[in-house]
């Protein structure tokens, strides 16, 4: 299984904000935005991922995040010279993903919740179709809504439906076989001139390989494409990591605690950011032993 943070797109509803920065790089709290699906994906045990932005953009991540071998993976980069809809990450990295099965996260999205590791390692174990999760929200009107059965089967999508089937909205984070590839590739543009995610994910509810992992009590998942979305994250982050003196999207500590890295590589870690909160953290997780997988 390899993974894909989808860090593109314009971040208009954020301006002036990412004129001059890419979205997944404001701050949320204590971190980049990108660290938060970054985690995801090794709280997964992915070791392969690929990060695709604007060509404006990509240095910086690359500054930010290099290769990876800090933490024991490996990141590549692509450009993303004019974004087309979330498929594209599927034609763009095709050689990337090459025969393996393939997990796509926005790079706008944040999960946490207890025992999240166990639920996404069964999910990465993906032979055939797809893997969708589900948020339970009040009025879900304003995301992807998906129905399904007792068996987890997805029954039906909706794009922001005005009456909804279901109670429960579709998160940025997916997985799927290496059909993707080919089912990607057939794709039309809708009205607004762009690849849609739901036909994607409707090619597999054809094929009846479209199954859903839902989200429990004690989740949370924040979206973070509005003013208001970034400062709720914020604080979110913030209150958890000073109530419960863990930290939430910490990378190099999922990279210590999944044996990526060892102690020592931890402690050098630790000591680049020696005049930081965050570093004192990454000590204290080497000394203490300090972990609890509440990603």
């Amino acid at each position: 299984m390899k993974g894909i943070i989808l860090a593109g797109g314009s971040g208009a509803r954020l301006f002036p904000i990412t004129k001059v920065i890419s979205k997944q790089l404001v701050p949320i709290y204590d971190k980049p935005l990108i660290y938060y699906p970054l985690s995801v994906l090794m709280l997964a045990e992915i070791k392969e991922i690929l990060i695709i932005s604007n060509p404006e953009y990509i240095e910086s991540y690359r500054t930010l995040l290099g290769d990876g071998s800090q933490l024991g993976i490996v990141i590549e980069y692509l450009v993303q010279e004019k974004p087309a809809g979330l498929p594209q990450a599927f034609t763009l990295g095709k050689d990337f993903i090459g025969d393996d099965n393939v997990c796509l996260i926005l790079g706008d999205n944040l999960f946490y919740g207890t025992h999240f590791s166990p639920i996404l390692k069964e999910c990465a174990k993906l032979k055939k179709g797809a893997i969708l999760f589900g948020y339970f929200l009040s009025d879900p009107s304003a995301f992807g809504v998906v129905e399904f059965d007792n068996d987890l089967n997805v029954i039906s999508l909706e794009e922001k439906p005005k009456n909804p089937k279901s109670k429960y909205a579709i998160p940025g984070l997916y997985f799927f076989d290496n059909s993707v590839i080919e089912k990607a590739a057939k794709l039309k543009p809708s009205a607004r001139g762009e690849l849609e995610i739901i036909d994607l994910k409707r090619a597999y509810l054809k094929e009846k390989t479209l199954k859903v992992q839902p989200l429990g009590r004690g989740f949370a998942w924040l979206d973070t494409g509005t003013y208001a979305g970034l400062s709720e994250a914020s604080e979110f982050v913030r209150t958890i990591q000073k109530r419960t003196s863990l930290y939430i999207g910490c990378i190099e500590e999922i990279a210590y605690k999944k044996g990526f890295i060892n102690k020592e590589q931890l402690i050098k870690l630790a000591g680049d950011l020696s005049k930081t909160e965050y570093g004192e953290y990454l000590l204290g997780v080497a000394d203490l032993e300090l972990f609890e997988e509440n990603e």
